[in-house]
């Protein structure tokens, strides 16, 4: 704790240097930074994003979409450096005013149709193939989009509150720290007690529910995330771990994780994928390779 309380001025002033690691990218203000098309590939979804737990949930999706033999969700995925500010470029605020990744752009139509926002992309997806990975009525379609909007909400506390408090603010807080430690806990208590119920978040069927939270909270469960594995008492959750490792192995969730992803072992990263075979010969392992 520090010495002396916080206490908070009659108006807030933006502190550019505030942020710790994120300092030169975060500001009070929307809108393009700098003036930037973005790339434009020759399939018909232009997906533009960076392999973060966000990001991953797309690229699962459209890798199983694609093994599910639907050939229209051929997709170019353009690499966005957030840490150098590339979601500031015009032509990326203009595919999302909200300038976070990921952003996918439907070129299939007479006007391209943009989507932001990945829970968005996930239902605008799963609509486009005919209700994919998302029951069509009834009881198990509400449990999908309720586990589907459950961590869209949820894990903002996760990210933004625990994982910036304990990863990447430039001084540890005890306060913080223990709030949002205390909420993860309490979520990763929520997903084991339904996943001690059923094999998935909306019951026997892998839906999009699941695409969504399994970058988030199975990172988390298997000690991936923030390196806080042991601080949070990971192990205890033991039906998060069972659902996190058998989603794990799907072979569209192996390729898809691997989409956009800037680092890890370098045969675990596709910085950009223009074409299925991209996963065999394009990876850093292949292309750092004299």
């Amino acid at each position: 704790m520090t010495d002396a309380a916080y206490i908070p001025p009659e108006v807030w002033t933006w502190n550019r240097a505030n942020g710790g690691q994120f300092a030169n990218i975060n500001r009070p203000v929307a809108g393009p930074t700098h003036d930037k098309s973005l790339p434009v590939g020759r399939h018909p979804l232009q997906l533009y994003s960076l392999g973060t737990p966000n990001g991953v949930k797309v690229t699962v999706m459209l890798e199983e979409l694609l093994a599910q033999g639907h050939a229209g969700a051929e997709y170019d995925a353009w690499l966005i450096r957030i840490n150098e500010g590339e979601q500031f470029g015009s032509g990326f605020v203009a595919a999302n005013p909200n300038s976070k990744i990921p952003a996918l752009v439907d070129r299939s139509g007479v006007a391209p149709v943009r989507v932001f926002e990945s829970g968005a992309i996930l239902v605008y997806l799963s609509e486009k193939f005919g209700g994919a990975f998302l029951p069509e009525a009834g009881a198990t379609r509400a449990e999908a989009l309720s586990w589907l909007f459950w961590q869209m909400g949820s894990a903002p506390f996760l990210g933004g509150g625990f994982g910036h408090f304990y990863a990447y603010a430039p001084t540890k807080q005890e306060y913080p720290i223990d709030r949002y430690a205390m909420e993860v806990k309490r979520q990763l208590d929520v997903l084991d007690r339904r996943l001690a119920e059923v094999r998935y978040l909306a019951g026997e069927q892998y839906t999009i529910a699941d695409m969504a939270a399994w970058p988030w909270y199975g990172a988390l469960a298997k000690g991936q995330l923030y390196g806080a594995g042991e601080f949070l008492s990971v192990h205890e959750y033991a039906h998060v771990i069972r659902w996190a490792d058998e989603i794990a192995q799907r072979p569209a969730v192996k390729r898809g994780r691997k989409v956009n992803r800037t680092w890890g072992e370098p045969s675990s990263q596709l910085h950009e994928r223009h074409d299925a075979s991209d996963f065999e010969t394009k990876t850093q392992d292949k292309v750092t390779t004299p």
